[in-house]
Order: structure tokens, then sequence, then C-alpha cells
């Protein structure tokens, strides 16, 4: 007799082994049509995989996160793979995984595809699904399977299979009478019927196995939801998400560029720069209030702090490291921690200086993979908003409270109303004993908990001295943006011998507490213009307002009014050239210019400007001096 638990506790009996689609069917009717697959003792299978054993069980439905992205693995290793070879019988099949929110296939191929090859194999992707054919499964040996693919000469798949551990269940998937079958890991749909609505996106190189010395081979990526309104918003969020891409919005509005001979760097031009030493401006007004010194610590400091620190063990493979005429090796600094608990260390410290809080703008290096550089949201060189708060355990809660109160508000102030708080502990690879790790886990929780936030676990996600909230900005078009993060750090003051007197004139070592709270400047700047799509407000724009003339004749006047902006704080430029005014407005509009002045004769008469925002056609007329005064509140109120 076989027992079968289920989710709700209840208990299914089996007198012979049985299988998902027997344990569906006696549940019920319409969960046996939604079954996909099932979960054995918390393992993704089959539904026509064999139980013959006591096990927990739950069955997963077409209409899952799990049910999606089953469907899209079905997708990409069944449909996806077939209509390449009825398209392209000479073809070679490689791997065809899931990805966030769709799939892709690596393949080679004589014919080199592009996009506008996309649209065939759609079709072809769409008349396989009408067959709704029945998805079957067998088991194989290495030899077999071997054999099999040998015959169909497909070569990355018998390189997969002759490196793999395995001798024997090999699963091979058919459909129905068709004779393509393909190598995979499963499970897949029953049948191609449940498949939803999708639509292949890109086309673009990939190595074979990731490896830069293997072949490059063809990959084409979908994406797939359970029906059309799910996929066209989708769609929706990536043509927005294109139109919104930083690097084309920072060329257009010239704020900075990148080139190959400093890959992962920024080469930041005047406008970019000025947006950049904004945000400093701006966090050293809100960290000067909450109590923070500003520090600057060296970037290239000696191998032998980092070991002391831990960084070497756990985080060498991201770091550069040199090594000097003298025999000493030294790294630039991934982080700036190490540094601060040497500033900490100078002089001794009483509970009476506690807390004591220390913030940076640190230039860090970290090495990423070329393959991982995406423009200024994963670069190699970037700025920290880096803060540590020495502290006594029994200040962590009300730190991490004042924390998250000057977190949550600097986002209000970008623009950011929607931000999820992640609670992350212990990840496989760090430093510290467990006991340690307990502490500095509750420690953490506690202090979350009192704040009275909502928040969310991110398992196994601490940093590799202590655990960590993550605070996740949702954008205008609802993409996540992991920035903020506060960790509570009970190993690396221990490490580097940290210490204060406390009220028993004995020393301790003291709570470390990291935190920042755009995390990257780069990456942050990068976010802020794809979330306000360019659109800066004015606060925040390297170039508040460009004064347009009309005519030629009003050029001393608009130079005037430049002069009264800038004596005003605003920054603000001329525009002299001998052009039509529509030319120049449509010129500055696709540069992101906040606000328009026009001026020409009327305006000289009247000592006014005409003013128009950006995306908008209207134009107002105002007197200079209100036009000033209004633009001045505007940019107080940072609205």
């Amino acid at each position: 007799m076989l027992t079968i638990k289920l989710p709700d506790g209840s208990e299914k009996n089996f007198k012979k082994p049985t299988n998902g689609y027997e344990i569906a069917n006696s549940i019920g009717e319409n969960l046996a049509k939604a079954a996909v697959a099932i979960n054995i003792n918390g393992a993704q299978q089959d539904l026509c995989d064999e139980i013959n054993m006591n096990a927990d069980v739950s069955i997963i439905t077409i209409n899952t996160d799990e049910g999606l992205e089953i469907m899209r693995h079905t997708l990409t290793a069944q449909v996806l793979a077939r209509a390449l070879k009825n398209l392209y019988p000479r073809a070679k099949l490689a791997i065809g995984p899931t990805i966030d929110d769709g799939f892709y296939y690596d393949f080679s191929c004589e014919q080199q595809l592009s996009v506008d090859d996309l649209p065939a194999i759609e079709k072809e992707m769409k008349s396989i699904i009408a067959s709704e054919a029945i998805i079957e499964k067998s088991l194989k040996t290495k030899a077999e399977v071997i054999s099999l693919f040998k015959e169909r000469d497909e070569k990355y798949k018998i390189d997969i299979i002759e490196n793999s551990n395995q001798e024997k269940n090999f699963q091979i998937y058919q459909q129905g009478s068709s004779d393509f079958i393909d190598l995979c890991r499963g499970p897949h749909l029953p049948s191609l019927k449940q498949i939803g609505a999708f639509k292949l996106t890109k086309i673009s190189g990939a190595y074979w196995k990731g490896d830069a010395q293997n072949e490059m081979l063809q990959r084409i990526y979908g994406t797939a939801w359970s029906n059309n309104k799910d996929l066209k918003k989708y769609l929706f969020k990536l043509e927005e998400a294109e139109k919104r891409d930083h690097r084309k919005l920072g060329k257009l509005m010239d704020l900075f560029h990148f080139q190959d001979e400093a890959p992962g760097a920024i080469f930041w031009h005047a406008k970019g720069w000025k947006l950049f030493q904004k945000l400093i401006d701006y966090m050293r007004e809100q960290q000067t209030i909450a109590g923070y010194n500003e520090v600057n610590t060296p970037e290239l400091m000696d191998r032998s702090l980092w070991e002391a620190s831990g960084h070497w063990e756990s985080f060498s493979e991201h770091m550069y490291t040199t090594e000097t005429g003298d025999g000493r090796n030294f790294a630039i600094k991934p982080m700036n921690c190490p540094g601060h608990v040497q500033i900490f260390k100078q002089g001794i410290t009483s509970y009476r200086d506690l807390p004591y809080r220390l913030a940076e703008f640190g230039k860090v290096h970290r090495y990423e993979p070329s393959g991982a550089l995406h423009g200024m949201l994963r670069v190699r060189a970037f700025t920290q908003d880096d803060a540590h708060i020495f502290c006594t355990i029994d200040q962590v809660t009300k730190e991490t409270i004042a924390v998250c109160e000057l977190i949550l508000g600097i986002y209000r102030d970008f623009g950011f109303e929607d931000v999820v708080i992640k609670f992350a502990d212990r990840p496989k690879i760090r430093v510290g004993d467990d006991s340690i790790w307990d502490k500095a886990e509750n420690a953490l929780k506690n202090a979350l908990e009192k704040t009275g936030l909502k928040y969310e676990y991110n398992p196994g996600e601490g940093a590799f001295y202590g655990p960590k909230l993550e605070f996740v900005l949702r954008d205008a078009i609802g993409r996540d943006w992991q920035c903020g993060t506060h960790q509570v750090d009970l190993n690396l003051p221990s490490r580097l011998n940290a210490k204060y007197i406390g009220e028993d004139g004995q020393k301790h070592t003291p709570v470390l507490l990291h935190r920042a709270m755009f995390g990257s400047l780069e990456r942050f700047i990068g976010i802020l213009i794809e979330h306000h799509a360019g659109k800066l407000p004015l606060w925040l724009s390297p170039l508040p307002v460009k004064i347009l003339t009309i005519t030629s004749d009003a050029n001393e006047y608009a130079e005037n009014v430049a002069k009264k902006l800038i004596e005003a704080g605003i920054s603000a430029e001329c525009d002299l050239r001998n052009e039509k005014i529509s030319y120049k407005v449509r010129e500055h509009s696709l540069s992101k210019i906040p606000v328009l002045l026009a001026v020409g004769h009327r305006e000289i008469e009247e000592e006014t400007v005409a003013i128009r925002r950006l995306g908008s056609k209207n134009q107002n007329i105002l007197g200079l001096e209100d036009a000033i005064n209004s633009l001045q509140e505007e940019i107080k109120s940072r609205q």
C-alpha cells in the first residue's frame, strides 16, 4: 500500500505504484485537466513518472508560476527545436533552457539567421502546436542514447551525454508520431495543446558551453505567457524598456559614453558629471543631517589587510591586484569597509562615542565577466555611497530603524514610492562561526520587525560576512531594482581587531552596520534615467533650462536671461543659432531639457519669457522674475 500525502495534509492510498495522472484524477476532474507536472518530495517530475514509495506530492497546474516555467521549457526544447529542424534539417541542436520571462535555444546552422527569419520560425512553431500532439517520455541507457543521436548526427547532444556521469535513465521526449526527439531534463507538458501565447524576440551569438574557446552558436530568444493578454502586456514593457534604455538616452542627453579601452568603466561628459555631483551633494546633505561624518580611504591597500578582513578568501576572484617593484602585493579596493575600520581604530573610542557613523563616496573596482557588463547597470568601476555604523548590540534596533527611514525617504525624493524590503540570511560561502551568524541574524530580524515595515525573505543571499536587508525599487514600468542594503556584521570588527572601551572599563568588539542607499551611484543614475525616460525632475537635471532665440536681435536679451537664472542658482545655457525655433525646440526636446524658454521681439519688449515644458506642446508667457521665482520654488521642493 502506497501512502501519498497532499499539501493540505490529507492522504491518498494506492494498492500499487501510481503516477501524477492517477493522483490528479483521484482528486478531481478539473485538477486533472489543469495538471502539467508533479512535485515528488520537492522535486519536479513528469506526470507519467512512476511513484513506488510513500511520498509527499503536489500537483503543478498550468496556471501557476511553476506551470508557466514548464510550459516555456516545453516550448523551447520541443517546439522551437523541432521547428528549427523542420526548416533547417542540417541544423545541429545544442541546449534550450528557460530564463526569466522566457526561453532560448542554442544551435548551429550553415545559414546565418537574423530577426527577419523569426516570423517564419514562429509560423512553423504554431503549426506544430496546432497538432496538439501528446508528449511521450522514455528512459534510455547511455549507450542507447548515444546511438540515437549518432544516427541523427547531433554532435552537441552526444557531447552532453558523453560528459555525463550517469549510465542510465537518460530522458528522451517525443511528440506523438513525429520522429523528432530531444534529450531533456524535463519535466514537460503532457500535451502541446496546453501551450499559451508566445513570441520570438531576438537572435544572437553564444559560445558552446559559454566558453569563448568553443564554437560560436546561434541563439534564438523568446517569451511565453499563459494567454495573449499577458503576452501583450510583457511586449509593451519590452517596448517601453527599449525607449528608456539609459545607454541610448545617455547619448542623446550627452551624459557619458563607454569604449573598449576601458571595459566596465564610464567616461563622464560635462552634463553627466554635473548629474553625478548633484546626487553626491544631495546625499551629503542628507547624511550630514543624519549624523554621518564623511571620510575618504585609499583605493590601493596591501594584500595583508584583505587577508585579515576575509575578502581575499571569499572575494579575491572579483578583485584587481598588482605587485609592486619591492615585492609587495596590493589590491584595488572592491569595498570600503576595511578602510573605515582602520579609521575607527585610530585613537581610543569610548562607548560614549557610539554609534560612530562614517560615510564615503568611495570608488571601488570589481571584476565582472565581459559578457555580464551592461551599460551603467553592471560595471567594473563604480562609486558606492557607502557608510559604516560602529555601535553596540543594543543600538542595532535604533540604528536600523533610522537607516530604513532615511533610505525610504530618499527614494521618495527620487520618485520611487513602491519599495520592497527583503531579509537575506547566510550564504553558503561565508566567514565566521554559525553562532555569530545566529546572533547577527536575530539582531537584524528583531530590529526589522520593530520598524513595523513589511518584508520578504531572500534565503541564502546575505553578504559573506553578515545578513542584510535589501531595498528593491519598482520603476515606472514595473521592473524591480535591488539598490540599497543594510547589513549587520559581527565578523569584520573582530577580524580587524576593532575595540571600544565599555562602561565597565574593558575592551569590547563593536557591531558593524554596513549601509548603502544608492548602492552604486553609476547604477542608480542608469535606473533614474530609465525610470524617468530621461525626463529628469528639474532639481536633478544637469541642464534645467535652455534659452532659445526666435530672432537674432534677441541674443542680448537671451544672454541676460541666462545670467539672471545662473545668479538665482539655476543652470542655464543659450541657443543663439540662426535656426528656426521649431528646429531648436525639437533638438533640445530630444536631449531631454526640462524647460525651454523662447525669447523674441515681444518678450524683449514685455520682459517676459515663453515657457515650454518637456513633453508639452503648450507654452505659457510669464514675466522674467516670476518665471525665475517659479523655477526656484520647483527646484527647492524637489518635485
